[in-house]
């Protein structure tokens, strides 16, 4: 098989990319509700031949740990954890995360889950990568309506982890901490710069020369259609049943 006999997916670019992202790390965890992010950290685990442990909450298969989000935080502190992923209702182009609702807060308008411990994890976790797989200015804003998670620090604040990359639908920015932006890595196949400008509520930048996010070649879309489609079936089922047409193993 061979990218050119067969169509490729877009979650199959998508967690392509996402696996490029994790290379050298150690220990990658991925929340609840994250199906292409996890499919992307279990190909980074099969590519690293087991090198980058992968643990997902919620699936007892590919999480070493028994006591949910307490030991992923306890993890994340003493710095076992190198890459998280994290989204939100709302991310704006400092990175800023909001996981609270729309509006002023307490008044919002719409409410969401709320925070839990996103600010913490974006503080001591090296690599977070924001994912939102709906594109728009309503959820890349130019300023979130409550920060939920910081993306960057005040001066003189240490802070070892924060975000490296934001990957939509559309496309893939690097964030450049130092500078508080994002600058757009990479477009997805048949998305336009200007799509992207027009989808996006705040300014980012731009590098000398614009790629196009890589499609798998053969041996990656063997892999992510072989075990990895195997092992995500496990914890989400029906993601893996719409996109891979698999089902989960019987147990």
């Amino acid at each position: 098989m061979s990218a050119g006999e067969t169509d490729v997916r877009p979650e199959e670019i998508q967690a392509a990319a996402i696996a490029g992202l994790l290379e050298g790390a150690r220990h990658v965890a991925v929340g609840m509700v994250s199906p292409i992010p996890g499919t992307g950290a279990l190909l980074a685990n099969e590519r690293s031949g087991g090198g980058t442990r992968v643990s997902i909450l919620g699936s007892k298969k590919t999480t070493f740990w028994t006591n949910g989000g307490s030991e992923l935080f306890d993890l994340a502190g003493r710095g076992r954890l190198d890459a998280f992923f994290l989204s939100g209702g709302q991310i704006d182009g400092g990175a800023n995360v909001n996981l609270v609702g729309v509006g002023d807060y307490p008044e919002a308008k719409v409410r969401w889950s709320g925070s839990f411990g996103s600010a913490y994890l974006y503080f001591v976790v090296p690599r977070v990568i924001l994912f939102r797989w709906e594109h728009t200015r309503r959820t890349l804003v130019e300023k979130v309506d409550f920060v939920s998670a910081p993306g960057t620090s005040e001066p003189g604040v240490h802070r070892p982890g924060g975000p490296i990359a934001l990957i939509t639908n559309l496309c893939l920015f690097d964030f450049q901490r130092e500078a508080g932006r994002f600058r757009l890595k990479s477009l997805h196949p048949g998305v336009t710069l200007e799509e992207v400008r027009d989808n996006t509520g705040f300014d980012f930048d731009l590098p000398e020369h614009l790629a196009e996010t890589p499609t798998p070649d053969a041996d990656t879309l063997s892999l992510i259609r072989g075990p990895v489609a195997r092992r995500i079936a496990d914890v989400y089922p029906v993601f893996a049943r719409q996109v891979f047409g698999i089902e989960p193993a019987a147990a």
